[in-house]
């Protein structure tokens, strides 16, 4: 990613440096704002999604810095001013940023992060912050769904050949183990991010050898505690498994060692696996595992489930590390207020699509619990408001405003919290494996399973504080003054 060895300082749209140019020439380069990110809609039509990608958006940002080679290159565009370039050359990140902690459950219209900085600064890193969210939360939440349905058994991310480049598939890896993937087969990805490894072999390995009783031999005798063949490449229940089993017998318990797995990678699942598991347990192999690949995802796993299939673990690639079903995420990057000196300007983004009005202004984001831990709905309140659930709550769904939302003893929790200020992380992030923990807590004890499922799930209430509901309404109502009057025909 953002490193002293790695400059991806340049990883922004052509207007964003062409707005900061003009923020610059006219002086306005300073004047702060604040910007949210928040998304419109769950990929898959799912019930919630999961934040992935905040350390690599601190990263950069740690590391913004335009070197000498990004000011030559932007000086031949022929369209910046040199006093720009040369103020750019010192460049380094000035703003504060807030947001859900790493793993947080997250539902539509929320802010995720919030970037409050001179406006320049604000404008420069939006493709950069854009770019790790709406990957790595695709691809967490993608591989919670395939996990879920998997009803505990082992998912490895197999997808790296099948991702758009590398960075994609590494990346994507650390968001599939965030996600639940109990390891993945990228070597890289295991290494930087410390995520278990996991592999088998190759059809290439049995196609290599003479037949493919030697192959499995050669191969229990390299890996004789690890040994998980490939029993596909030719016929699975005629000479794959029959040929592991030989090799068992004949290689590894000789060797005091014990066949750990067969993987299949093709042809009806449910059908082989459990043809598989009979003549394996018929062999005393009843501690032989089935391994499962070939374009699996979260229903291809259900119905293989569903029909009896004797799978131990499974091998997820291409469906998990495109997230082929909903590959887009949707993460946008909106300004919600101006500061004028000690003033808080709110700004709304205005659509004649109705989920495209944004949010405005500074705002805070609480959860609400009741009393057995469960999380009911969030709430948007003024970012100076201190919500008392002591006592009945009163709020309002923006979905259905004529309708009052009361809560009654539940607890809150704010959920946004300050992470770096001026440039500066104000602490030291969780690690990787305290995130995946998290994320893990959080569907075990607090996201109630109707959010879970599949198929029309629960809608999670996201509600608004009557002063938050009223400034929003307030400026609708001004900009609809500043409006031409449209004439309607009775």
């Amino acid at each position: 990613m953002q490193s002293s060895k790695r400059n991806i300082s340049m990883m922004m749209d052509l207007y964003e440096m062409t707005m900061a140019n003009g923020y610059y020439v006219s002086n306005d380069s300073n004047e702060m704002v604040t910007f949210d990110v928040f998304y419109r809609k769950n990929p898959d039509g799912a019930g919630y999604a999961i934040f992935a990608g905040l350390e690599q958006i601190l990263e950069y940002l740690e590391n913004l810095h335009f070197d000498s080679k990004d000011i030559e290159y932007l000086d031949s565009l022929g369209i910046y001013n040199k006093e720009f370039l040369e103020w750019l050359s010192k460049y380094h990140f000035r703003g504060s940023v807030w947001a859900i902690p790493e793993g947080t459950v997250m539902y539509p219209n929320e802010p995720i992060l919030t970037v409050c900085a001179p406006l320049i600064d604000a404008q420069l890193v939006e493709t950069a912050i854009l770019t790790q969210i709406n990957h790595q939360s695709l691809i967490a939440t993608k591989t919670r769904r395939i996990v879920r349905a998997a009803g505990g058994r082992n998912v490895s991310d197999f997808g790296a050949r099948r991702a758009h480049n590398i960075d994609a598939a590494v990346y994507g890896a650390r968001a599939a183990y965030i996600g639940g993937a109990s390891s993945t087969a990228t070597i890289l990805a295991g290494q930087k991010f410390g995520i278990p490894v996991s592999g088998t072999m190759a059809h290439s390995w049995v196609m290599f050898h003479k037949d493919e009783y030697a192959s499995f031999k050669h191969f229990a005798e390299a890996y004789p505690d690890n040994t998980v063949l490939l029993v596909d490449t030719y016929d699975v229940l005629k000479s794959g498994v029959p040929n592991a089993i030989r090799v068992a017998k004949e290689v590894l318990e000789p060797m005091g060692k014990r066949l750990k797995g067969i993987r299949l990678d093709s042809g009806d699942l449910a059908y082989l696996s459990k043809e598989a598991r009979r003549l394996l347990d018929k062999a005393g192999l009843n501690d032989c595992k089935i391994i499962a690949s070939n374009s699996l995802d979260e229903f291809t796993i259900r119905s293989i489930l569903d029909q009896g299939g004797c799978i131990d673990s499974f091998g997820v690639g291409e469906r998990l590390i495109t997230a082929k079903s909903d590959p887009v995420f949707g993460a946008v990057y909106k300004l919600v207020a101006v500061h004028n000196d000690r003033t808080c300007q709110p700004k709304i983004k205005i659509s004649e699509t109705f989920e495209k009005i944004t949010n405005p202004g500074r705002k805070r984001l609480w959860r609400v619990y009741d009393a057995s831990g469960h999380s009911i709905a969030d709430l948007l309140t003024m970012a100076n408001e201190e919500p008392d659930f002591s006592k009945d709550y009163s709020c309002i769904d923006p979905q259905k405003p004529w309708k009052t939302v009361c809560f009654s003893g539940c607890i809150v929790k704010e959920l946004q919290e300050m992470i770096m200020e001026n440039g500066k992380r104000l602490k030291e992030s969780p690690s990787l494996q305290e995130i995946r923990q998290f994320v893990n807590r959080q569907f075990d004890t607090e996201v109630w399973a109707e959010e879970q499922r599949f198929e029309n799930p629960h809608h999670h209430l996201v509600t608004m504080s009557h002063a938050y509901y009223q400034m929003k309404m307030d400026l609708l109502k001004a900009a609809q003054k500043n409006d031409k009057k449209e004439e309607v025909s009775c």
